[in-house]
């Protein structure tokens, strides 16, 4: 089981003291000096996951919020880590794959191979249409059907020595990447999707399936057996290109000494009404004692998870509980 943390840009977390800090200096102009502090938040989590022992980061890309842009974030943490895994978020229809396989490729030797990319068919309109100049797709299938054509022109160029392509949202003549990437045969690609035609370009494509699960404690029973049922469902998908699949699952986690310590605090959780769909994820069930929590996860290794993102609140104290308290327990 691979452990990975969401680095803790400011919209992708529960607000802490910090972290409202930091926003208000995002949005005012000269404040922040000498160095931004939502970037040094994030490099001190990331680091002190680093040396606890985690695998992987993802570094989440929000347009229309006043986070740092994911690329820049992950270029700084590429050389000022070892050994993590820097997971970059990308929008299809916002920037071209091209661009992102250059960036990709660069990245990736930045790191010293350590690069993996997250893409994300997107959700919010304001974003497509601002950033990506009108971009936004209204139709669902369409959205899907730019998803896998990027993909495909994205790791063709990191595979292929030249590349043609003919698509209807991406067209390829003679392309060729002069950067090549040092992981081969390339970077490892993450997507999540419910949708079936995500699904499908998932199962032919990328290369880990972040499962998605109904939000709230009260659904782990419910999304356990969902989630065993979802993998059997994508590795005969899998399959079926002649190829296998890892899953990867994104979840809060609270510790506490006592189940109704840990519940209580899941139930305050799910009453703050700014926390984001991210910081509520609470739904597989990673609340409560560090033995409850460590069979859980080992329940999910069994189920075939081989990897985790994991949220916490405070981030530093939370990630120092788990290392503390769990880690030892699923060694």
């Amino acid at each position: 089981m691979r452990l990975g943390l969401w680095a803790p840009l400011p919209h992708t977390i529960r607000p802490e003291p910090v972290v409202t800090e930091a926003l208000r200096e995002l949005g005012t102009p000269g404040l922040g000096l000498p160095v931004d502090r939502s970037f040094a938040f994030v490099l001190d989590v990331v680091r002190r996951a680093e040396e606890l022992g985690f695998d992987i980061t993802l570094v989440a890309e929000r347009w229309v919020a006043r986070d740092l842009e994911a690329w820049v974030v992950s270029s700084a943490l590429a050389v000022l880590t070892h050994r993590i895994q820097i997971m970059t978020a990308v929008h299809p229809g916002i920037v071209s794959p091209q661009v992102v396989a250059k960036m990709g490729a660069s990245l990736d030797r930045l790191s010293g191979g350590r690069f993996a990319v997250n893409v994300v068919p997107g959700r919010r309109s304001g974003e497509f249409d601002f950033y990506g100049n009108g971009s936004w797709l209204s139709d669902t299938a369409a959205r899907y059907r730019r998803m896998d054509e990027f993909i495909a022109v994205m790791t063709g160029l990191w595979t292929q020595e030249r590349l043609d392509y003919d698509g209807a949202f991406y067209k390829v003549e003679n392309g060729a990447l002069a950067t090549r990437v040092m992981q081969q045969p390339r970077p490892p690609v993450f997507a999540a999707s419910g949708a079936e035609a995500g699904k499908d370009i998932i199962a032919r494509q990328c290369d880990t399936w972040f499962i998605s699960h109904e939000p709230g404690l009260a659904a782990y029973p419910s999304n356990i057996r969902k989630i065993a049922t979802d993998i059997d469902d994508m590795r005969r998908r899998a399959a079926g290109h002649g190829r296998t699949l890892g899953f990867g699952l994104s979840t809060h986690v609270i510790c506490a000494d006592t189940r109704e310590a840990a519940e209580e605090q899941a139930a305050a959780l799910d009453a703050i009404p700014e926390a984001n769909v991210v910081a509520k994820a609470l739904g597989a069930g990673l609340v409560g004692t560090p033995e409850t929590i460590a069979r859980r996860i080992r329940r999910y290794e069994d189920l075939g998870i081989d990897c985790l993102m994991l949220q916490f609140h405070p981030m530093m104290e939370g990630l120092e509980t788990f290392a503390e308290r769990i880690m030892p327990l699923l060694r």
